[in-house]
């Protein structure tokens, strides 16, 4: 039975809290584990010969209900599966869907380096990181093993991306691995005329495999305890992808009914799901509604429980919204996403440049400094600590406060009066009240600037240098 509470953890722990771990207390330790942000082998006195059992049974406990399947290596591999819980809420989802898109076996070698080169390279940065395409699925469309073969090589000279390599056809899919086993590729798909042939390759070359039963959930069951009792168990389920009418709907309540099951403790079926959107392409003739419908699918089910997922339209129209919505579902909802406190520079300020004051939480923080940057406002940023908190509600909750900004000053060393000829601090907008006790607090001249940071350049024309009387 899966734990998900700290105290359930700590019972197995030594309770010596020798710190080994970095952590003062095992107590602390045990909601690391939970939280999976520590590993349990980093308990050194857990791995004692006289604590073996306990460390056999708190790795079982902490074991994910979903399996976890690993594609690609190095620092590009991608972790699928691994959830706990139906709703995100609950817990937190914790491996991001991995999204592939897809080149194909009959392609130009100059269209297939380019489009390798396009997924490899998009990437949107938001709120403080890069959103990126996680793998190439290499299709083909030929059935010439040779060609396949040769397609394989191609991309893996272009990139260090994860591969899934496509076929139905098992003499496809073995000359595949033959020149890319050592990247561990996940091959797609076994199915029911086909399944021996491929749980051979799979088994001989020890990759993960996808097993394909649309629209059949008894026969993907059976199929993955087949493949279970063979000794392989880095599978990837496919119950099939209909993208329209009564069979999306199937579609979508088969998706839920194998994530229930799994997270319910059905060992047999608790493995990573795939979904393919790019089957839209197969229904609909013209591309605008191929790629929307497709970008549509994608983003469905990354809600609902896609692990991984094929795409084909590389558009940024439909991209963008695959992107932004992964990132979202695997945000953790029970932490806000933060900046590191401190005073940041923007551009290159000097003695006679601004001292703006914003928050820690991120989407303030980069909306800001991108304002800032775009518009060559070289200034000093000063994100307080507000537990991650916006403007507005962390001046109404009291997480931003005249003793916090002087306090997130002073812990970053910014001497005000030593590195500014002005010895002014500019306020948000939302936080003007605050004016008086800043600068009570500082012994700063604070102005305030507007509530929208994109309305800084034009209160700098009017209002910077400031009159400090």
């Amino acid at each position: 039975m899966k734990i998900n509470s700290p105290l359930q953890a700590y019972k197995y722990l030594p309770g010596d809290n020798c710190g080994i771990c970095g952590e003062s207390t095992c107590m602390a330790f045990a909601s690391r584990l939970i939280e999976r942000s520590a590993e349990l082998t980093d308990c050194e006195p857990i791995l004692r010969e006289d604590q073996k059992k306990n460390f056999e049974k708190l790795q079982e406990l902490l074991r994910p209900e979903i399996r976890e399947v690993d594609i690609g290596v190095g620092d590009k591999a991608v972790t699928i599966g691994g959830d706990d819980v139906l709703y995100r809420h609950k817990l937190t989802f914790f491996n991001k869907t991995a999204l592939t898109y897809d080149v194909w076996d009959t392609m130009d070698e100059n269209d297939l380096a380019e489009r390798v080169n396009h997924i490899e390279n998009f990437q949107k940065f938001y709120v403080g990181e890069f959103l990126n395409p996680d793998a190439i699925a290499i299709r083909s469309v030929s059935d010439d093993p040779t060609q396949f073969s040769e397609t394989v090589k191609k991309v893996i000279e272009i990139t260090n991306l994860p591969m899934v390599l496509c076929s139905f056809n098992p003499e496809v899919l073995r000359a595949g691995l033959e020149v890319s086993s050592d990247r561990n590729p996940l091959i797609y798909a076994a199915n029911k005329d086909n399944w021996q042939e491929v749980a051979d390759i799979a088994n001989d070359y020890g990759v993960p495999v996808t097993l394909f039963a649309p629209g059949d959930l008894d026969l993907l069951k059976s199929m993955a305890l087949t493949f279970t009792k063979m000794g392989m168990e880095n599978l990837v389920l496919d119950p099939g992808t209909y993208p329209t009418g009564t069979q999306l709907r199937d579609t979508f309540n088969n998706f839920i009914k194998l994530r229930r099951a799994g997270i319910n403790g059905d060992r047999e079926i608790a493995f990573p799901l795939m979904s393919v959107p790019l089957t839209s392409w197969l229904v609909y003739e013209d591309t605008v509604s191929a790629s929307y419908w497709e970008t549509v699918l994608a983003c469905t089910f990354i809600i609902k429980y896609g692990d991984i997922m094929l795409l084909h339209s590389t558009e940024p129209y439909a991209m963008l919204p695959e992107l932004h919505m992964r990132d979202t579902i695997y945000t953790d909802p029970r932490k806000p996403v933060m900046v590191d406190p401190g005073v940041y520079e923007v551009g290159s300020p000097t003695a006679d440049s601004p001292v703006i004051i914003t928050t820690n939480f991120a989407l303030t923080y980069y909306t800001v400094e991108s304002d800032l940057a775009s518009n060559d406002i070289d200034c000093y940023l000063a994100a307080i600590d507000t537990e991650g908190i916006g403007v507005e509600a962390a001046v109404a909750g009291g997480q931003l406060t005249a003793s916090k900004i002087k306090k997130g000053l002073e812990e970053s060393e910014f001497d005000l009066k030593e590195q500014t000829n002005h010895k002014t601090l500019m306020l948000p907008g939302l936080a003007a009240r605050l004016q008086g006790d800043v600068e009570d607090e500082t012994g700063a001249n604070v102005v305030i600037g507007p509530a929208d940071s994109g309305r800084i350049p034009g209160w700098m024309d009017k209002n910077w240098p400031p009159s400090t009387g």
